[in-house]
């Protein structure tokens, strides 16, 4: 005999509630089940005490004799610290992006990336001229003029 730890199905029509049964694993939704171990208000607030309700040292029995729980109701556990969380796996390939969808893509962001490029050599550039000294004003330098003495010629004094 399987058993499941599940959410039954109450409540009037758009105002759901939630029973969460222990049942055998081939019976249906809301049919026959073996304990009521907690229920679920899902119209309550995120915080409410009544929203999810767990009886939980019955759940930790039905868990010790192979019960299994089913996806939303494990979600809870994990959450309440009764069993461990359980790990969701990534979304298959098939939801990725397809071939012109992943290159419109990639060819978006190669020209985000070179228009940030261009913005920060902008920026660069604007900073190594803020950075630069100013150039200063030419200097007029007069020429040097080199007064020229005339040559006086020295007379030899007679040897003797």
């Amino acid at each position: 005999m399987a058993l499941k730890i599940r959410l039954a199905r109450g409540g009037a029509k758009k105002r759901p509630f939630y029973r969460i049964v222990v049942a055998e694993a081939t019976s249906p939704r809301d049919g026959l089940f073996v304990e009521r171990v907690g229920s679920y208000n899902p119209l309550l607030p995120a915080g409410h005490a009544e929203r999810l309700v767990l009886k939980a040292e019955r759940i930790q029995y039905w868990l010790s004799v192979g019960a299994q729980p089913t996806d939303r109701v494990a979600k809870f556990l994990g959450n309440e610290g009764l069993a461990p969380k359980p790990v969701y796996k990534d979304n298959p390939k098939k939801a990725a992006p397809k071939k012109k969808a992943q290159e419109r893509a990639k060819s978006e962001a190669d020209a985000a990336e070179a228009a940030k490029a261009e913005k920060e050599a902008k920026k660069a550039a604007a900073a190594a001229e803020a950075a630069a000294p100013a150039p200063e004003a030419p200097v007029e330098v007069a020429p040097v003029v080199e007064e020229v003495t005339p040559e006086v010629a020295v007379e030899e004094a007679p040897s003797e």
